[in-house]
């Protein structure tokens, strides 16, 4: 969607393809439906925040010059034009004043509909595939000729919204190399008692630390707590899970972790934590390599006119509006060299 109003914005012609019947079905779920938009910081702060402990510095140098072009400050002053009302937090989270994440899909509907941008629904492509100087994109009902294709399909988590990888299949097709999933940002599991007599509280006061075996900590985060039939979520344990996943990935996985979560005055320690399944995060580690995609204009290495935008790519962010910003960050970038 962002990528759509930026091309009308700048006169390139295109057309939008959606796998869902509507707009937006994701976005409409971000922060449990009042959409986390942005945070209201600083382009340098962003990238530092995105590193995750030193261990995803080859995200944010990747991401480096599209957040640049297109920062926080620039995305809220683009919504206000919309006429979107926004809400900062005391820690810099935007959302929409009203609280409804359809107020961010409207907007886009309502800019895209009256710049003239056709909009296909409740159309799964089934292929891109390169076909003379341009590329062949296939449908079950029909075929569509372009000069060039932005693939901006997200990951592979929450697939009742439409991220169910069909933009990395297409990517791997056409000789792209893709990273294995992991989930970000996502509860962990435990059987503690006291957290499941808790089940459906929330606590601000939450703390998160991640331990080597050795009782080093190697990562902290301070931010809500849930405690749910399962064990914990929330932004401090999605953090800390988030972490996990991008030291298992640099370690290869065989140094036992713990998590330490503290809050309401309790203290819970899970050992070598277990994430919920990988269908239930917020986003989705892995994806296309970026290593074989230009990090200034978003495309692709291996084929001319292929672009990327967003989560189906090898970045993440965490909690907090990052994701969202790097999605339309990224999506900018590819439009802008097309304009």
């Amino acid at each position: 969607m962002f990528a759509a109003a930026v091309a009308a914005e700048r006169g390139v012609p295109c057309v939008l393809i959606e796998r869902k019947a509507r707009l937006g079905s994701k976005v409409l779920m971000t922060a449990n439906g009042r959409c986390n938009f942005t945070k209201d910081i600083t382009p340098e702060q962003f990238l530092r925040d995105i590193v995750c402990g030193g261990l995803n510095t080859y995200a944010a140098d990747f991401a480096a010059d599209a957040v640049r072009a297109c920062p926080p400050r620039r995305i809220m002053h683009g919504f206000q034009s919309l006429g979107v009302r926004l809400k900062r937090m005391p820690d810099g989270r935007m959302f929409p004043a009203d609280g409804k994440a359809a107020t961010i899909v409207h907007a886009f509907g309502d800019l895209l509909r009256d710049e003239g941008v056709p909009i296909i629904t409740n159309c799964a492509v089934t292929g891109v595939h390169c076909a003379g100087r341009g590329f062949r994109v296939e449908t079950a009902n029909f075929a569509l000729a372009a000069e060039c294709v932005l693939i901006a399909t997200g990951g592979v988590s929450y697939p009742k919204t439409g991220s169910v990888g069909d933009g990395q299949s297409f990517a791997k097709r056409l000789g792209h190399t893709i990273v294995p999933y992991r989930p970000g940002l996502i509860g962990i599991e435990t059987t503690e008692p006291s957290v499941v007599r808790l089940a459906g509280r929330r606590f601000d006061d939450g703390h998160a630390r991640v331990l080597t075996e050795h009782g080093e900590t190697v990562f902290a985060h301070t931010g809500e707590v849930d405690c749910e039939k399962f064990g914990l979520s929330g932004a401090a344990v999605y953090n800390a899970q988030r972490f996990i996943e991008h030291y298992r990935r640099v370690n290869g996985g065989n140094e036992r972790l713990s998590v330490d979560v503290s809050f309401g005055g309790m203290r819970v320690r899970c050992d070598n934590p277990m994430s919920r399944p990988l269908k239930e995060a917020i986003v989705t580690l892995g994806g296309v390599d970026t290593h074989e995609i230009d990090a200034h204009t978003m495309q692709s290495r291996r084929v001319p006119g292929l672009y990327f935008a967003g989560e189906v790519m090898d970045i993440d962010g965490p909690t907090g509006g990052y994701n969202l910003t790097l999605a339309f960050a990224t999506a900018r970038a590819a439009v802008a060299d097309l304009s």
